[in-house]
């Protein structure tokens, strides 16, 4: 199998090839690059390729950078080297590497390495499907040299890794991981053997960093078909030793003949649903991730509020609020960000009942505003954790249920067109609050200002300055408070303080 013509098309390669001659070195094209290659995925927005050398990779790297005029990062301390350039409007980030063999440690992922052939370097990858090359050499340009059968693998849709996978895994145990994250991203499947040893090692993962498991985790969780990657998880014992709050979500428990259905499948498809959902507007693409995170958290917390009632059978009320309670420490653990996506994710765990609730009950303008004002920019997002979060065997029940749900989307829609309440605050602000009584800061001002909200969301009270604020004035006389003299005259005046306008 040659590639020739696909490499010609991209000067990359060229330049690349006759700096090697020039030195008088070795280059090929590795790893990654070349599996999509063969698969014929399409091209990512930034071309990442590998190459590796017999000889120094970091002085191929400079002498390329040399001749694109472009600068290079080197990394001595693990021989390696990264250039960055536009060619013909494309990004490519290029690593280069000298040709190694590794040795390991039981108890550390830090490798004893040596300089190597091409065969070492080959040997000491993944699996069979990232071990294939190209050369680079000029008698032999664009030849794809596969030792260990991976353009076959490719075609069985198979995971296996080319030495004995108990020797790649006692390696680097992070490749347990990666096994599943190809196969869940390709809808490939691990090889009976290299899935055995990940189940009789998967105790070995401990030893890696918290952040590169989560990293492949969240591969996992961008995966097309992200439930065939936790399945795996789950069944090569992986899951229970980087997720335990996910498993505690398995198993379904009876009492009188009453049973729930079991949380980690539902939770499962609940992501899936995510996954597949066709709305892809451009404020959920952006949060993506976050928002399958949330389909994932979305129940976390109903083993621990599971209760059984001989009337009603299985409840698990305030799960919601107690999820969204454990999703910081959660995140703190995953060594994910501390930030708005985690905020993000926090409202939608905390929300997600509420819009499904609105579909079994007479829709009241009310509750709309309320959850308009609570959800806010992140509406989008909770209907779509909300419309995934409707599954069932019975087609005709989830068809239902959506079809409630387009009510209640059609009517926040039209609500929204007409008040504007997504980034709702009201006019009666806590600094006017204490002006207009000469209040100090207390529980008092609290109260007031919770009163002229709901009264604003009931639809009691417009949220105007003109109408909100003799309503202020009105609650507060009735609790023996009496307006500021100066306060109170200039209201009548119609022209109180353009500077207590802006909302706190």
């Amino acid at each position: 199998m040659n590639f020739r013509d696909t490499l010609d098309k991209n000067p990359i390669f060229d330049r690349i090839s006759q700096e090697a001659a020039t030195l008088g070195v070795q280059a090929y094209v590795i790893g990654g690059f070349v599996r999509d290659l063969v698969l014929g995925r399409p091209s990512k927005d930034i071309k990442d390729i590998d190459v590796v050398c017999l000889g120094s990779g970091i002085a191929l790297a400079e002498a390329v950078g040399k001749a694109l005029h472009t600068n290079v990062s080197v990394f001595p301390n693990f021989g390696t080297a990264m250039l960055k350039t536009m060619l013909d409007g494309q990004l490519w980030e290029v690593e280069f590497v000298g040709a190694r063999k590794e040795s390991y440690r039981s108890d550390s992922r830090k490798p004893v390495v040596e300089d190597g052939t091409l065969e070492d370097d080959q040997n000491r990858r993944d699996f069979t499907i990232n071990a294939m090359s190209i050369s680079l050499m000029p008698a032999t340009f664009g030849e794809l040299i596969d030792p260990f059968d991976g353009v076959k693998d490719l075609k069985r849709k198979t995971i296996r890794t080319p030495l004995s996978p108990d020797v790649t895994f006692s390696d680097d145990p992070l490749r347990m991981m990666r096994a599943i994250r190809f196969a869940s991203q390709l809808n490939f499947d691990i090889e009976p053997d290299t899935f055995d040893a990940i189940v009789r090692m998967s105790e070995r993962i401990s030893i890696v960093s918290r952040e590169r498991v989560t990293d492949e985790l969240n591969k996992i969780i961008l995966s097309p078909t992200p439930s065939y990657g936790f399945k795996l998880l789950y069944h090569a014992g992986l899951l229970e030793r980087i997720f335990p709050e996910l498993i505690a979500l398995k198993g379904v428990e009876t009492i009188e003949g009453k049973g729930h259905k079991d949380n980690f499948y539902h939770t499962l498809q609940v992501l899936d649903n995510v996954a597949n959902r066709t709305d892809k507007s451009p404020q959920l693409t952006q949060n993506e991730l976050w928002l399958r995170w949330a389909a994932l958290l979305h129940d976390i917390a109903k083993p621990a509020t599971k209760r059984f009632d001989q009337r009603v059978g299985w409840s698990f009320h305030g799960h919601e609020d107690m999820g969204a309670r454990w999703v910081p420490g959660i995140f703190r653990t995953m060594k994910l960000p501390q930030n708005e996506h985690m905020r993000y994710v926090q409202k939608l765990v905390r929300l997600h009942l509420r819009p499904i609730a609105l579909t079994k009950e007479q829709i009241t303008d009310s509750a709309l505003r309320r959850l308009l004002v609570d959800a806010g920019d992140d509406l989008d997002g909770l209907m779509a954790l909300c419309r995934a979060d409707i599954t069932s065997k019975n087609y005709e029940k989830v068809q239902k249920h959506l079809r409630n749900f387009d009510r209640v989307e059609r009517k926040l829609h039209d609500l929204e067109e007409r008040d504007k309440l997504r980034n709702f605050q009201p006019v009666i602000t806590g600094e006017l609050i204490m002006e207009t009584f000469d209040l100090p800061p207390s529980r008092e001002v609290g109260e007031l200002k919770t009163l002229i909200r709901e009264a604003i969301l009931d639809g009691l009270v417009p949220n105007a300055l003109d109408a909100a604020f003799p309503f202020l004035v009105d609650e507060g006389r009735k609790r023996g408070l009496t307006p500021a003299k100066q306060v109170w005259e200039l209201s009548t005046n119609q022209s109180i303080g353009a500077d207590n306008e802006k909302p706190v």
